[in-house]
């Protein structure tokens, strides 16, 4: 694990930016003392761009239908046991990271450094918080958990009432440190600190730009690109700044920025990620990914932040609101329900537990199968898996045991063990399986090796039959907007049907959630969804090659061009017209 103090990304020779100081801290200028219009201190929508109310309260509701989506078929040239993006036992996609920030408290970094536990299931690849103290900005940035990162003497160096944090999934290694968030930078109206959920797929087009016009770039991330265009923008006051960047900005973002008096929330026009905010007894604000992170530190939940608002707080005017820009209809990101979230979250306005109570609810009626036992596949496939058994009528009972102390890395002994992976993070429970037809639930497949190695350790643990049922729809579609998704070529969905992926997979029935009730099953709320991933239509089409996490290898140390990175670069969609076709071919691009 490698730790440091104050990561600063952001260099440009424009004039418009300053020089990064080497110091262990920002002096950061007096800030000019500007009036600006802005709607009151209460937590109210703007009246001018009103922001779309995204709140959902009315019960789910679904009706039941037998269609099941097939996707096409495609050649596939990868190995079905080898994966180069995700380690073995652990198929499944990530998501990039969790933000957090903390207005008015005392303790405010340490309540971030507990916020961040709360996210931590966002990112486990590197963390970082950034305090405001006496208008000075400090960083301690780290590869790692959170618990890694952070010890009682790094807390003590971020003392102050202000703070943002970020948990970060990416590449391991010491040397992606520079890519860990919150950044830092230094320009001519002093300094900012930002942590960023979410893609931008406009980002290769805007980093050309910028470097055209001489900025220089320390990462790899997309979210250094932002701090560039502050730094260029020449409207007053500094929220006005973020807008101006922002009207530049394609994509998913969810970010949080902080300045020597301010703290300010984002979120993009479509709401693809999610973002809340709440207040702590002692009056302090509180923003965060999930609502988690709120519960943890005792902060009351009040909304989310709207798309396409911005929300800054200080002490002299309080919270105040603004919108971005006029937006279309919030598209939320599905997958924050079935998977990415904890079952204790609120998100989008939704109970998570409850969406997924009810996925697996409709998963036996629309696809019942005689059973004697129901299991999941841990952690994300329980509350699914209980309500298959409750509506089923069969005993949910714990087939699988996860082990929650398998690190990122292990030593494989000489002689080869089948499924090893696999094997050192699920153990299956014979008293529970042997002799018994099993239904197994999880919440999705992405490349089915693992769930192939599952189905086989449920035979081998004696199971008679094994019926696996998936509680989403079938994954056709690489993500843009913030979550770390196998090209499409790779998505075995993309390339088999139900019934070539049953027969890969061994198990004696598959069956996904439907995408119609899906889609029922959230009613009116339906619209407000981002479906690209089962669909393949995008609302914010990408018109760039996509880099995975190899491509932060790119400042990680290694050398050679671009295409030597075996599938660093992925081709985006084709046929950006129609929005209907996704290119299934895996391949390289230079930049």
């Amino acid at each position: 694990m490698a730790a440091t103090s104050n990561v600063s990304p952001l260099s440009s020779s424009s004039p418009l930016s300053k020089s990064i100081s080497k110091n262990h801290s920002f002096s950061l200028n007096t800030p000019q003392k500007t009036t600006f219009p802005l709607f009151p201190k209460t937590l109210q929508k703007p009246s001018l761009f009103p922001c779309n109310h995204v709140c959902h309260t009315q019960k789910p509701q679904f009706t039941v239908s037998s269609k099941n989506p097939i996707s096409d078929f495609f050649p596939t040239s990868r190995k079905e046991d080898g994966s180069a993006f995700v380690d073995d036992g652990d198929d499944k996609p990530r998501e990039e990271c969790g933000v957090v920030g903390i207005f008015g408290d005392p303790e405010a970094s340490r309540l971030c450094y507990l916020a961040l536990h709360a996210l931590q299931h966002r990112g486990q690849e590197g963390a970082g918080i950034v305090a405001v103290n006496n208008d000075v900005l400090q960083s301690i940035t780290g590869v790692g958990l959170v618990s890694e990162v952070f010890n009682e003497s790094k807390l003590d160096q971020l003392p102050g009432e202000m703070a943002i944090g970020h948990v970060r999934y990416s590449t391991a290694g010491s040397s992606m440190l520079k890519n860990v968030q919150p950044f830092v930078a230094g320009y001519r109206f002093g300094s900012i600190g930002v942590g960023h959920n979410g893609n931008l797929v406009n980002y290769r087009a805007l980093r050309a730009m910028l470097e055209e016009n001489g900025s220089i770039f320390n990462t790899s991330s997309d979210t250094e690109v932002v701090l560039h265009l502050i730094a260029i923008s020449k409207a007053r006051p500094f929220f006005l700044r973020i807008v101006e960047a922002c009207e530049k900005l394609e994509g998913a973002y969810s970010m949080v920025f902080v300045t020597e008096d301010k703290l300010v929330a984002v979120r993009d026009p479509h709401g693809f990620r999610p973002l809340v905010m709440g207040r702590r007894s002692n009056g302090a604000v509180v923003f965060a990914s999930e609502t988690c992170a709120l519960d943890l530190i005792e902060a009351t939940y009040e909304r989310e932040v709207y798309p396409g608002e911005v929300l800054v707080v200080d002490k002299k005017d309080g919270v105040q609101s603004v919108c971005l820009m006029p937006h279309p209809e919030p598209k939320q990101c599905i997958f924050e329900h079935i998977y990415f979230a904890l079952p204790n979250s609120v998100v989008f306005g939704r109970s998570v537990y409850e969406s997924r109570h009810v996925f697996g609810e409709i998963l036996a009626t629309e696809a019942p199968v005689d059973c004697d036992v129901v299991i999941a596949v841990p952690d994300s496939g329980v509350v699914a898996a209980i309500g298959y058994a409750a509506k089923a009528g069969v005993p949910f009972q714990q087939g699988l045991i996860r082990s929650h102390y398998v690190g990122r890395t292990f030593i494989e002994p000489s002689q080869k063990i089948r499924d090893f992976g696999v094997k050192l993070k699920l153990s299956p429970v014979r008293g529970v399986l042997e002799g018994k037809r099993v239904v197994v639930v999880d919440d999705s497949i992405v490349r089915g090796t693992t769930s192939s190695k599952i189905v086989r350790l449920i035979k081998e643990a004696g199971a008679k039959e094994v019926h696996m049922r998936i509680a989403s729809p079938p994954i056709i579609a690489s993500c843009y907007y913030g979550v770390d998704t196998p090209s499409s070529e790779e998505l075995i969905s993309n390339r088999m049907s139900v019934e070539e992926i049953r027969e890969f997979i061994g198990c004696d029935s598959l069956a996904f959630l439907p995408f119609d009730s899906l889609k029922e099953m959230l009613s009116s709320d339906s619209p407000k969804f981002c479906y690209a991933c089962f669909s393949g239509k995008y609302p914010v089409m990408p018109r760039e090659v996509k880099v995975k996490r190899v491509g932060d290898f790119l400042d990680d140390g290694l050398n050679g061009p671009v295409d030597s990175i075996d599938g660093g670069w992925i081709q985006g969609p084709r046929n950006l017209d129609t929005e209907k076709e996704i290119d299934p071919l895996y391949q390289k691009t230079k930049i």
